[in-house]
Formats: structure tokens, sequence, C-alpha cells
């Protein structure tokens, strides 16, 4: 919590420097081997936990405002973030609302207006960043899906909804370039289906369809090695992947 001059010195910078009750929120997923985490934040003297968010610049595109916000509060830079939705309840602020009533005037007080949330959602392989919390956190860390902790404002809301949109997403453009090795096994990819899926899905169907997409290319000899029969190795088409992202497909998981 911000003393009182520190809230006036707060207030004042971001009256003069940001645009009025918008701020942005960004959802990093994460993915490796298997295992799915979201990139939380834990802010200095509080027990609850945040998304990485922040305030736009006053002359500064709303998308590069969710860039820079993700790299100031989490180090994360190149990451391709995807606006999903905007949060406006009315009452989404009250907590800071509250615990900074009364100090200043409302007029003067940043916290004391209303705020609409634009969310943005990534997913990448955490085993290929190295996050850091900033000068307002203790903690910047990965949390398993099946493990998280409280979340303050309505932080919880909208995380939830970026698991559903990048849910949809799979049900219209591909998946995975970024997350899988060069070179990898039919099973692999669908494990990482199955993970952000949160389900198991039919071999057989899988395979199928994911073939049907045209995405993937077949090399020409085996995985070697191992006691069972080798499965083939796949790689991404990359043409047909960029194809496939702007143009989409049709159907459902």
């Amino acid at each position: 919590m911000l003393s009182k001059q520190q809230l006036i010195e707060y207030s004042e910078d971001a009256r003069k420097n940001y645009v009025n009750h918008i701020s942005i929120d960004c959802v990093v997923f994460g993915f490796h081997e298997g295992q799915m985490k979201v990139l939380l934040l834990k802010t200095n003297d509080e027990e609850k936990w945040y998304l990485p968010g922040g305030f736009v610049l006053k002359e500064e595109h709303i998308d590069n405002a969710a860039v820079r916000i993700l790299q100031e509060r989490t180090g994360l830079d190149k990451i391709f973030l995807q606006q999903f939705r905007v949060f406006g309840d009315p009452d989404r602020s009250k907590f800071h609302n509250d615990m900074y009533v009364g100090m200043l005037p409302k007029e003067e007080n940043w916290f004391s207006g209303r705020f609409i949330s634009i969310g943005y959602y990534a997913l990448v392989d955490f085993f290929d960043v190295t996050p850091h919390p900033d000068q307002f956190s203790e903690l910047c860390a990965w949390r398993d899906l099946d493990d998280m902790p409280e979340m303050q404002l309505d932080h919880e809301k909208i995380y939830k909804s970026a698991l559903d949109a990048l849910r949809l997403q799979l049900n219209y453009q591909p998946i995975g370039y970024n997350l899988m090795p060069r070179e990898f096994t039919m099973p692999e990819l669908q494990k990482l289906y199955e993970t952000i899926l949160g389900k198991k899905l039919d071999r057989r169907n899988f395979q199928r369809r994911i073939l049907g997409f045209g995405i993937l290319n077949r090399s020409e000899e085996p995985r070697k090695g191992g006691a069972h029969k080798a499965p083939y190795l796949y790689s991404f088409d990359m043409e047909n992947y960029q194809n496939a992202l702007t143009e989409g497909f049709k159907g459902g998981w």
C-alpha cells in the first residue's frame, strides 16, 4: 500500500502521462512437456496475486502498450500478445478505491475512478523465457493451472476468460509452432492440445484431423530407439501454417 505522499506522487504522474480509466492486463500461458502454467505477480507487502498489468500512455497504441507493460512488469519481450476481451464491471476497481479512500480528494486520487481493462493473452514455452519481478512486485512466477492462488480484483475472471479464448482458438487456428521442437511425434503434439483443452482426445480422430489441415510434413524415417514401434517425426509446413493462421479452419475438438 502506498503512503499518502507516494499516492500523491503516483496520481500526479499518472494523470500527466496515462490515459484516464483504461488499463491492460496480460495473461501469459506457458507450456512445456505436457505442463501448462500461467504467469502471475505477487506485489510487495500483499498476499494476493495479480496478472501483469498497467496503464496506457497518452500517445501510445494499445497493442504497443500491452507489449511494453508485459516487458516492464515481467521482463518478457518479443512475445506475441493477442487481444481477446474488454472487462468493465463498475466494481472491478473497488479494492483499490477502498484502500485509498479518504487519503486524497476523489478528483486527485488516480485509483478513485472506474477503470476498464483490455485483456491480452499469449502462449509461450516457459522453458525458453526467464521472467523477473518489477519494482512493485516481490515475485514473478509460473503457477500451475491446478494450483492457482487467490487473485485480486477481477483477475481470476480475466484469466479464465483468456483460457476460454485460447481453447476457442484451437477450433479455427493452428497452435504449436513456437511450443514444439523442430521435429516431434504425433503423440507429443496431441499432448499439447490435450493440455490446453483440459481433456483427452481420441488418438485416431486427432491424427486424421490434424493431418487434414495440411500444416505438417512427415519425415521419411521414424524416430530411432525405444522398445516399441518407433513413431514418425513431423515438422510444421510453415507456408501452410501461416496460411492457416490467416485464413483459419473450421471444426472443433
